[in-house]
């Protein structure tokens, strides 16, 4: 029997999206007033699911609290009040747009996870705007 299991976490961050090869005209064009010199904040709310078999014996597909605990350690501590730009190693040359911090956030994840578990990462950067990665 396969189920999914899903845990929410938030963290608080400012960035600015910029590529530095680019003209500042050129990314003032292409990223508008995410692309401010003195950076923006959002809060993110991630949703960290995990897919698998369901343990019989147990009746867990992970314990919950030990995924809690990894997403605090991983994701919360590294990234909460950060400028990501600024404070983290992961954005340091990477643009932090919506679409890389999931990623980056799966990749952080993924070691610690069952291998034989499928991760997919849901990030929300507004409460209408977000991006869904599963490691493909």
């Amino acid at each position: 029997m396969e189920i999914s299991v899903s845990r929410k976490a938030h963290f608080n961050a400012a960035h600015r999206l910029h590529v530095a090869t680019w003209s500042d005209e050129k990314n003032k064009e292409y990223f508008g007033l995410c692309n401010n010199p003195n950076y923006h904040g959002h809060n993110y709310e991630v949703i960290v699911t995990v897919t698998g078999k369901l343990d019989e014996e147990t009746g867990y597909l992970v314990d919950i609290k030990v995924l809690s605990d990894l997403i605090r350690d991983e994701i919360e501590h590294r990234f909460d009040h950060k400028n990501l730009n600024l404070d983290t190693i992961e954005f340091k040359n990477l643009n932090p747009t919506a679409e890389n911090i999931a990623v980056v956030i799966w990749r952080l994840l993924r070691p610690h996870i069952n291998k034989e578990h499928k991760l997919s990462i849901k990030l929300f950067e507004t409460e209408r705007n977000f991006v869904e990665y599963g490691g493909n």
